[in-house]
């Protein structure tokens, strides 16, 4: 059984199973599926202030704080006990391009040479860890929402601005890993 769960599920797999999630969350709980409020949830809890944005009843969402938690604690437990030990597989091609850019290891799921605490004082990592993650909550805030809940639950739900927003995603993306991220590792 172990071994079932430690292996990748092929997509017919693991998408209808994270596709269910959204109409059970509905038909048992009336919750709509997203993570990104609970920052707001978890603000709102533990600073005490007049910020208006931070005044509603947070304890009525504190599902999603669990729910959050439970996602970490899984992947806490599939980091630690599930782990392949096995390198991550690379294709060639794109070992020869990361290999310009002076990532040579694929021991962790990110390399090392580009995410650590030493590289966070790099231009690079700077640009990559901060600029990006103000980035990801800027744009996650000003689409009223993160990937998971516009392209899992708004589409579900047919919402025409969750289209827009995931299609939005898919562009910036494909953007930022085909022009902007070269530019970045260069430096």
């Amino acid at each position: 059984m172990i071994e079932i769960i430690r292996q990748p599920w092929p997509w017919y797999v693991a998408g209808p199973l994270i596709g269910l999630i959204v109409p059970a969350l509905l038909i048992l709980g009336n919750k709509s599926f997203g993570i990104s409020s609970s920052l707001r949830h978890i603000c709102a809890a533990c600073i005490p202030t007049n910020i208006a944005f931070f005044k509603y009843n947070w304890k009525k969402e504190a599902w999603n704080l669990f729910f959050v938690f439970g996602i970490c604690l899984g992947g806490a437990i599939a980091v630690n006990l599930l782990a392949d030990p096995n390198p991550v597989e690379v294709g060639p091609e794109l070992a020869k391009e990361l290999a310009g850019y002076g990532i040579t290891e694929y021991d962790n799921l990110v390399p090392e040479e580009i995410l650590n605490w030493a590289s966070l004082f790099t231009l690079k990592g700077f640009l990559m860890i901060v600029v990006g993650g103000f980035l990801v909550g800027f744009g996650t805030r000003y689409a009223g929402g993160c990937t998971s809940g516009h392209a899992i639950m708004g589409l579900s739900n047919l919402q025409w601005p969750s289209l827009v927003a995931t299609i939005c995603f898919m562009v910036g993306g494909f953007i930022v890993a085909n022009l902007i991220l070269p530019i970045i590792l260069s430096l």
